[in-house]
C-alpha cells in the first residue's frame, strides 16, 4: 500500500481528534449504560449483566465508530492514523534500516527520511517539538549528508 505525506493543519487535527475522542467516550457510556440497564431490567442485577452490558456498548460504539471512520469530516484523524501504522511498520526495522544506510543502500535511505519526516509531522500535528530527541536529530543530519552524496 503507497503512503504519501500530505499537509494537514495541526489546530484543525487537534481540535477535531478532541471532538472525536469526546463524542466516542460519550457514546460508550450511553451505550454501555444502556444496555447494561436493558439486561439488568430484563434478568435481573447481576455483575455479570452489568460487564456484558459495558461489552456491548463497546461493541456497539466500535462498530458505529467503524460506519462513520470514512466520512470527509475524519480526514486530517483517518490521515495520521495511517501515519501512525505506517510509521510503526517501519519502527520495526530501523536497526536493520541503519545498517542498510552505512552500506548506502538507497532504499533504507528513503525509508529512513520517510520514517524522520512522518515523525516530524506527527509531532507538529500532536503540538509537540521534536528538538528534545537528540539522537534523531544526529541521525537526521547524517541522512541528509548521505542523501546529497
Amino acid at each position: 500500500m503507497v503512503f504519501t505525506l500530505e499537509h494537514h493543519d495541526p489546530e484543525t487535527y487537534r481540535r477535531k481528534a478532541r471532538m472525536i475522542s469526546f463524542a466516542m467516550a460519550g457514546q460508550l457510556i450511553i451505550f454501555g449504560l444502556l444496555f447494561s440497564m436493558l439486561l439488568t431490567s430484563t434478568f435481573g442485577s447481576s455483575l455479570w449483566l452489568n460487564a456484558l452490558g459495558v461489552l456491548l456498548g463497546l461493541l456497539a460504539t466500535s462498530a458505529l465508530f467503524a460506519v462513520l471512520r470514512e466520512r470527509p469530516w475524519m480526514t486530517e484523524v483517518r490521515y495520521v492514523w495511517q501515519l501512525k501504522h505506517h510509521l510503526s511498520q517501519v519502527s520495526g526495522y530501523l536497526s536493520q534500516l541503519r545498517k542498510a544506510v552505512e552500506e548506502n543502500n538507497r532504499t533504507a535511505l528513503d525509508l529512513l527520511t520517510f520514517y524522520h519526516q512522518g515523525m516530524a509531522q506527527l509531532a507538529e500535528l500532536n503540538g509537540r517539538t521534536t528538538d528534545d530527541d537528540a539522537e534523531r536529530l544526529a541521525e537526521k543530519c547524517r541522512l541528509k549528508s548521505n542523501a546529497k552524496s
